[in-house]
């Protein structure tokens, strides 16, 4: 059976209010939906909170037919996500988080099969890129992040930022434009 057809029959039972079609879009969403909030909030414990906050809406959305307003599964979970990331943030603007925790322990692993320096280079690639992407306004970083971290089609990234996919297309352009005129400098 098709990603897509199994998509839609979930989505059937959901607005049915079908308890294990929930259980099974938990499964196949909980990890593109937590890479994205980490990648927006940059810390593990405040990624896996939001995570599971969004999950508590979104079955909360679904018991009170809400789920209507939605034409796919996945622009369901990311607009749940993307505003609860947005409802973090205002609650925490102004609040400093101070750790009282050292992070001691860490562990290298390295794999000795890997040519050292083809690693040291992606990683110097991927640091650049990291770089430049923090520096992008959030609107592309996050444009970016869902078309090419998430790997979501225009049309589920116009819905979820409620734009037509002109919009979209022409804010990955702007983007892709912007990020390379960072690296590239």
């Amino acid at each position: 059976m098709s990603a897509q057809i199994n998509e839609k029959i979930i989505y059937l039972k959901l607005r049915q209010k079908d308890k294990e079609a929930f259980i099974k879009a938990y499964d196949n969403y909980i990890d593109d939906i937590y890479r994205f909030i980490y990648f927006k909030v940059g810390k593990k414990e405040d990624a896996e909170d939001i995570t599971s906050l969004v999950f508590l809406k979104s079955w909360d959305y679904i018991q009170n037919n809400k789920l209507e307003d939605y034409k796919t599964l996945k622009a369901f979970f990311y607009k749940v996500a993307r505003n609860a990331v947005i409802d973090h943030y205002r609650k925490n603007s102004g609040l400093e988080n101070i750790s009282i925790d050292k992070e001691e322990g860490s562990i290298d692993i390295v794999d000795e099969k890997i040519d050292l320096e083809k690693a040291f280079d992606i990683k110097l690639d991927y640091e650049k890129l990291m770089s430049a992407m923090a520096s992008l306004k959030g609107e592309y970083r996050e444009v970016l992040m869902l078309r090419y971290i998430n790997e979501l089609s225009i049309k589920e990234i116009a819905d979820i930022l409620e734009k037509d996919k002109g919009n979209v297309r022409v804010l990955l352009f702007r983007a892709i434009g912007a990020i390379k005129k960072i690296v590239s400098n």
